[in-house]
């Protein structure tokens, strides 16, 4: 039996945060953040083959009023994108409170200041909340 795994991503214009399940699919961490530079693909599509995901679960963040934003055009271009090069189920989830969450949980659990200065960590605690807020919804 080959263990599939559930990875969230959380899109932006600089970095991208990265989540995944367990491979019991019960339980989401983070796992990195990746520039969003012209290796993104490469770096993106590497974790794909290596995690062996069988679904990817993306940030997809509305206003307040459940009106699409610049970030929400944004992500749709990149979903549009990442469906032409890859065959894994893909769904949105609202994220709107994500990374807020995520900074709460780092000044929570992270005691260096620097370390917690560190974007990339709020990035990928951010998919590991839009991940753990699908698992929530369906398990």
């Amino acid at each position: 039996m080959t263990e599939k795994r559930i990875l969230a991503i959380d899109y932006g214009s600089k970095r991208i945060g990265i989540a995944v399940t367990d491979p019991l699919m019960m339980f989401g961490y983070p796992l990195t953040t990746i520039s969003n530079d012209s290796k993104m693909w490469d770096n993106l599509l590497n974790l794909f083959k290596e995690y062996k995901i069988s679904k990817i679960v993306l940030g997809y963040p509305l206003k307040e009023n459940n009106e699409k934003s610049a970030s929400t055009l944004m992500v749709e271009k990149f979903c549009e994108e990442l469906k032409q090069k890859i065959d894994i189920p893909i769904e949105l989830i609202d994220e709107r409170y994500s990374s807020e969450i995520a900074s709460e949980r780092i000044l929570a659990g992270v005691k260096s200041r620097k370390k917690r200065r560190n974007k990339g960590l709020v990035d990928m605690n951010a998919a590991c909340v839009i991940l753990q807020d699908y698992l929530g919804q369906n398990s």
